[in-house]
Parts: C-alpha cells; structure tokens; sequence
C-alpha cells in the first residue's frame, strides 16, 4: 500500500534532537540544509530542544532552522516532541553530533516516497569509520540487541538501533509512542512491526562525532533498558516460552514420580526430586500467568496491538469463568489430600511412611497452589478490563 504525502507544502522535516550541541549543532543544520537546496526537496530542520543551556537554541536559530522546546526532558521525549511539531510529510531524524551523513538523505527520501512507513540506516552496512562506535558497542551491544529484536519482532532490519531513519509522520504518530529516554529508538522499530508496517533499511555511514564531551549514551544502562524494553514487549519470550517449558517439565516429573521413583543413566530420582519438580512447575504456571496479565495490561493501555485470535480469548474469558477454574483446580488440591487423609485413619493415624506421604501430598499442594493463583489471577485480570471512562477527574491524576 502507497501512503503518499498528504496535500502540505513542507514534504520533509529533518529533524535533530539537541541537549547542548553547540559544537555541531551548526555543521549539522548546513548539512541538512544543504541536502534540501540541492535535492529541491522542500524541507524544514527542525530542532527539537531538550534544555540547553550553551546557546543551542539561538545557534539553531541564526541559521534559519525551526526550534521547538520539549518540555520533559529525555532522548524520546525531546524526539516525540519534534515528531509532534514537525510540519513535513515525511520526517528524518538524526542526532546533531555530525556522526550521521545528513548530506545523503535521498536513498530515505526515496523510499517514504516508493511507500516505505520506516526506513532505517543500516551502519553496518554503510561503512562505520575508526573511532565512531566503541568496540563495545560495535562487536557486543549492538549486534546481540538487534539479534534479538530481530528474533523478537522480525522487522527485516540487521540495524535495530541506528538513529539516522525516516519515516511517514501521519503513521508513526498512530503509533502513539511514549517512552521518553533511549528505548525510544526500540519502541519505534518494535510498534512499527507489531503494527505489520513497511519497515525497509538502507546502507548510511558514521563517522566519529565532533564534539569534545563525552556523549550522553551510557552503555550498560541504556542497554539494560534497550533490552528490558524488547523483553516487555514481548511476552512470549519473557513469560510464555520459558513458562511452559518449566510447567510441563515439573508436571511430568511430579507424576510420573507421584507413582514411582525412577532411575535414569544411573541416577535415581525420587521425592526429593519431586520437590524441585513441584517448584519449577508452580514458576512456571505463574509465569504463563504474567504473561496473560502483561498481554492483557499492554493492550488495554494501547503498549501491544491486539490481533483477532487474542479479542476472541478475551472475549470470552470472565473472571467468574477463571474462578471457576481456579475453583476446581483448589477442590482437586482439597480432595487429594482428603484420600490422603482417609488412608491415613485407616491405619488408625499411626506412623507414615514418610516417601509415600510426600508423593500424595506434593501434588495435592500443586494443585492447591495454582489453583489459588488462578483465582487470584482472576480477580486482577477483571480489575484490568472493568470498563471505564476515557480520562480520570482531574483532581485524581497521579503526578
């Protein structure tokens, strides 16, 4: 599908997020400016500002580009607020570091006018110059969270974090993105996808950036949150693939065990491995349960896009239905025990053989365990979906 420019006389807005870039900030909008007097593209630079306070913003405007203040600070936040105010068509953002090529824009261009939603930079790909990426960065960060985003939410792209991309901005703003610091760059890519848009990726360079401080990045912090960001937004490969693989191992170890101890490559296995098996199956069952709760929070606050086959599980599940279940799952737990019981004064309550004991009594405990995990789970999910109004009195709105 074809999202062509809507009817407006600025097609491109090349937009640069700025937290005291005196040094660069003036090469970076020559640059820019530069690209659009000999493209003919008719374009804006746009400065987003995020506070600073080393004269940035009258730099910016001295040489004829746009500033608008944003008023959180915060890498997204400052970004958000230029994808918010910027006038073009199509947007390219870069930081204002004179790392990214603003001078060779076309091939982005070209692409949001072919249709393209999302047109990332690969570095990779473009040719990265001596000293622009730490080794860090260059051999560990960045490959290992674009592997995974790519694992995670297939967007076709080997470069999940390059800062130089382009895109339609009537369609990245129906994404309604909301992180303000580093993940922004991740969220953008991660909705995109999510939203099955047309995400394509061209080859860009970097070059060493030229200012004399150090940069604002902080590498395993804003990696960490890089990460924990794809994880959240995906809670199959947080909670449901390794919930389900500890929930089925610890059941079928509980009954198989709930019978008789087994030896295997000369190993014995007996109640004491019950125990852990008991263990790793009730993690597991609440992990698949965080999962439903994560999926469920996510789409209600408009985080994931729900698909068809999720709205008619929702639909149909009731927290009156999920107590119900986690009901009979706690009257199994009760009954187990009650035969335990019974056995037990048929013997007139004398001493137990205590490996027997153990093996009635752990998947009793199991199911008395999720079954109240299920009940409570329950009750949460249906504080999650009652209905309500569009936005809260402003006398409650937490600050």
């Amino acid at each position: 599908m074809n999202h062509s420019a809507p009817a407006t006389s600025v097609e491109l807005t090349i937009l640069m997020p700025c937290l005291n870039e005196a040094e660069t900030l003036a090469v970076c909008i020559k640059k820019a400016q530069g690209f659009l007097a000999s493209s003919g593209v008719v374009g804006e630079v746009l400065i987003s500002d995020n506070g600073s306070t080393d004269g940035s913003q009258q730099i910016a405007t001295s040489l004829g580009a746009r500033v608008s203040n944003a008023p959180q600070r915060g890498y997204g936040a400052a970004l958000i607020n230029g994808i918010e105010t910027a006038r073009g068509a199509y947007i390219v953002m870069a930081d204002a570091d004179d790392s990214y090529d603003f001078e060779n824009l076309e091939p982005f261009v070209e692409r949001l006018r072919d249709g393209a939603d999302l047109v990332m930079g690969n570095r990779f790909k473009g040719g990265i110059a001596p000293g622009a990426m730490p080794p860090l960065h260059k051999y560990l960060g960045n490959p290992v969270l674009s592997a995974i985003g790519q694992l995670f939410f297939k967007p076709g792209v080997r470069d999940f974090h390059c800062g130089l991309r382009g895109f339609n901005a009537a369609r990245i703003r129906e994404l309604g993105l909301q992180t303000t610091g580093m993940e922004f760059a991740s969220e953008m890519v991660v909705k995109a996808s999510l939203a099955r848009y047309r995400i394509e990726e061209v080859p860009t360079t970097l070059k060493k950036d030229g200012r004399s401080r150090p940069p604002h990045l902080r590498s395993w912090h804003d990696g960490w949150r890089h990460l924990r960001f794809l994880l959240l937004f995906s809670p199959r490969w947080l909670f449901i693939y390794p919930g389900l693989i500890a929930f089925l191992m610890g059941a079928l170890a509980v009954g198989v065990l709930s019978f008789t101890s087994i030896e295997l490559f000369g190993v014995g296995f007996d109640v004491t491995t019950m125990v852990y098996a008991m263990a790793l199956c009730v993690i597991g069952y609440q992990a698949l349960l965080f999962a439903w709760l994560t999926k469920l929070y996510a789409t209600q606050e408009a985080f994931l896009p729900t698909s068809p086959r999720y709205r008619a599980i929702v639909a149909k599940w009731t927290t009156e239905r999920g107590l119900l279940i986690g009901l009979g799952l706690f009257v199994i737990g009760i009954l187990i025990g009650v035969v335990q019981l019974v056995r037990w004064g048929s013997t007139g309550f004398g001493p137990q053989d205590p490996t027997e004991v153990v093996r009635i009594a752990i998947p009793s405990a199991i199911f008395l365990m999720l079954g109240f995990q299920t009940m409570m789970m329950s009750f949460f999910s249906g504080v999650l979906t009652t209905p309500r109004r569009e936005s809260r009195p402003e006398a409650i709105i937490e600050t």
